[in-house]
């Protein structure tokens, strides 16, 4: 397998052989539950699925209910596709996938959801300096967009004009983290830098490609 999937513990920073003091993630990886396997002649593609995180049943539709008990395993929250793996390596229906799978050192991509911000302005969404100074009778529009159209030519706004809006709760991806170290008694590996997402998020670990 190439990835697992997991949730972001938290940060902290630790010191590497050298004494100098590192950032770093705690992310809890799998273990994760092979509940499909995707192969050219039944769906056109090859992929391996694997599911993470208890789920309660009754949280559960039926079909989903179905799809976890012909692989043996209990509801879970997370269901991704991982379509880089090796053939001779892959898991079967119902296996267990661990951190196992990785080695201390080796570099993976983190995929996860941002932080939702919420409506926010120009000047925390885009960086905007603002009108400037609130003189000459100017009322309440320091932090405001300013211009944002021409003249009778076009007659309108562009589209893709960085306004006002919302922002977060988009897909990251950080790629090239390394893994600093690995837990595996616990689950947990650590990797250098930050990942995306609020503590107990779902990410989606990737060896680097």
């Amino acid at each position: 397998m190439s990835g697992l999937l997991g949730k972001k513990i938290g940060m902290t920073s630790i010191y590497d052989a050298d004494g100098k003091n590192l950032p770093v993630t705690v992310i809890e990886a799998g273990p994760c539950v092979v509940t499909q396997i995707k192969t050219v002649e039944t769906d056109g593609y090859e992929a391996v699925q694997l599911a993470y995180a208890d789920k309660k049943e009754k949280r559960t539709s039926k079909a989903m209910a179905g799809h976890f008990k012909k692989a043996g395993t209990t509801p879970k929250h997370l269901v991704v596709e991982f379509t880089r793996f090796e053939k001779d390596k892959r898991k079967g229906y119902g296996e267990e996938v661990t951190v196992d799978i990785f080695m201390e050192g080796e570099y993976v991509d983190v995929v996860g959801i941002s932080k939702g911000k919420g409506f926010q302005g120009v000047v925390k969404r885009h960086g905007y300096s603002g009108v400037g100074e609130t003189s000459h009778g100017q009322h309440n529009r320091v932090r405001s967009t300013g211009s944002i159209g021409a003249a009778s030519t076009p007659a309108r706004v562009f589209r893709g004009k960085k306004m006002a809006g919302q922002m977060g709760a988009k897909r990251v991806k950080m790629i090239n983290l390394q893994i600093i170290k690995i837990i595996p008694e616990k689950n947990l590996i650590v990797v250098k830098g930050a990942v995306p997402g609020p503590k107990n998020g779902y990410l989606k670990i990737e060896r680097w490609s």
